[in-house]
């Protein structure tokens, strides 16, 4: 078995669509939001949406579009249409795995809310029924994975073998309380194909709901490259965290020894919804083919992220794409796409 790095190949990315009844706050401007991917995503490969109503949404598509001055062909996208409590496509998604011979496997784990928070009995199905309903080529095979607990955005691999994750995640009492972090690597590496799992055991973003997912903290950019977060001001709660995340960093070996390239990037200036600090990351960002999407936070840091991915990157178009509305919900643009490698997509 082999997990894919995000940089490989892609067929198309799937995203799932927010409605009236899903916990966001200023529903239109997470809306436009969404139509701003959308519309990046198709400039460089094909997309698909969950959504509970497929009229709703394509009326959604085609009025923010028109607002924004952007032509979407909706005949480009493939829309399913399912019910959902909410829209984090990253981590109800179905996650990509290659056998040895070629075959292509779409893993279905349990998705519990982040370890209980919040509803996800609707969502915990998503993948089954767009699964059932035709969205995956023929020769991918589905897998059920429970009852084993696992979000798409707490697993990060280079393709090669190795997984970067965090500890404080996988090893919630919330998720998979019954196994010890030795017997989740084992099943991660079984089911996966791994040769090692490199274990983040600290690093925070305030505000983020997952138990520090690492895709909001650090990424891989190629085998040898990750980026990730740090904090310079001693000042800000995030600096000791990060810090002792960094040096964990510098310590990591590639699987020939030697030590990784690092690219750090800056905490966004402070975004806060009422007194609430808000979980802003650029590690947030989705690999397509071409290019690299980027959660831009209205901060003079944004060029500056720029400017270090495109070094991480330089045969990609990096976008900047103000996710600022997508904040309130506590995520950002990794954590509500969900990408799948050549050959998995019906045609």
């Amino acid at each position: 078995m082999r997990l894919p790095a995000e940089w490989e190949r892609q067929d198309g990315v799937q995203l799932t669509w927010p409605h009236c009844d899903t916990e966001w706050y200023e529903l239109e401007k997470v809306l436009g939001c969404y139509v701003e991917i959308a519309y990046q995503i198709l400039r460089f490969e094909k997309l698909i949406i969950a959504t509970r109503d497929i009229v709703e949404c394509k009326s959604d598509i085609s009025r923010i579009a028109a607002q924004k001055g952007l032509e979407i062909d909706l005949d480009r996208i493939a829309f399913y249409q399912t019910p959902l409590n909410d829209t984090w496509a990253r981590d109800h998604g179905g996650i990509s795995v290659f056998g040895d011979n070629g075959e292509k496997y779409l893993y279905d784990f349990v998705f519990n809310g982040w370890g209980l928070k919040f509803a996800s009995n609707l969502d915990n199905r998503i993948t089954r029924n767009i699964f059932d309903a035709g969205a995956f080529a023929e020769e991918v095979m589905g897998v059920d994975m429970r009852p084993y607990v696992l979000e798409g955005g707490s697993i990060d691999s280079d393709g090669c073998g190795t997984m970067l994750t965090t500890t404080e995640c996988l090893c919630s009492l919330n998720r998979n309380e019954y196994l010890s972090k030795e017997e989740i690597e084992e099943e991660l590496c079984g089911a996966f194909g791994l040769q090692r799992i490199l274990w983040l055991d600290h690093g925070t973003i305030i505000g983020d709901d997952t138990d520090s997912h690492v895709d909001i903290l650090a990424r891989f950019c190629s085998p040898d490259t990750i980026a990730y977060m740090r904090c310079t001001d001693p000042d800000d709660p995030h600096y000791e965290p990060l810090a002792k995340m960094e040096r964990q960093l510098k310590e990591f070996r590639t699987l020939d020894g030697k030590p990784y390239n690092l690219i750090p990037l800056p905490l966004p200036e402070p975004l806060y919804l009422d007194d609430y600090r808000l979980p802003a990351s650029y590690a947030n960002f989705l690999i397509v083919n071409g290019g690299v999407l980027v959660p831009a936070a209205g901060s003079p840091m944004d060029e500056v992220v720029r400017k270090r991915l495109q070094t991480a990157f330089p045969d990609r178009e990096i976008v900047m794409i103000d996710c600022r509305p997508l904040l309130s919900g506590h995520g950002s643009l990794h954590c509500i796409t969900m990408q799948f490698p050549q050959g998995y997509l019906r045609k």
